[in-house]
């Protein structure tokens, strides 16, 4: 067990919306260090995604989309008595949030064929506001699996 809790980094807004939540996603969207091209993904991504949704305000339509694929619950594996079990456990705000944008990011990936990574993005984040798509897929399979072991909840 830790003796203390690791002190969590201040991330700076990014500079087109000033939202730390945007600055994160890009983050999670960028591979080897390369900042700059996750930056371009990402704003050419929710450009297109406001313009398919015809809204205007893109960090509200950004958040909502990441609100509906957020994971309300999932399971943890504990040792009892010699077994393994699968305890659901509720999700913490900052974990939430983080799983909702790898598993955003990771549906674009899966689905990404001979098109660029940003329209693949865009679509998800569509599909995610929509609620539809890899990612809400993946939400409500954590969701079905901490609903098959709730019997082990009191193990929490």
């Amino acid at each position: 067990m830790r003796s203390k809790k690791p002190v969590q980094r201040k991330i700076k807004p990014d500079e087109r919306y000033n939202s730390i939540e945007i600055a994160k996603f890009i983050n999670y969207v960028m591979k080897d260090g390369k900042k700059q091209i996750a930056i371009e993904i990402v704003y050419k991504a929710l450009d297109a995604f406001s313009k398919m949704l015809d809204k205007k305000d893109v960090l509200k339509i950004f958040l909502e989309a990441i609100e509906n694929v957020k994971p309300k619950i999932e399971v943890r594996s504990r040792r009892v008595g010699g077994a393994n079990l699968q305890v659901p456990v509720p999700v913490t705000k900052n974990r939430q949030f983080t799983l909702a944008c790898k598993w955003i990011i990771q549906a674009a990936r899966d689905t990404r064929k001979k098109e660029a990574f940003w329209q693949v993005l865009s679509k998800e984040l569509v599909n995610a506001y929509r609620k539809e798509g890899g990612a809400i897929k993946k939400r409500d399979e954590v969701h079905k699996i901490a609903e098959a072991n709730r019997a082990f909840s009191q193990f929490a």
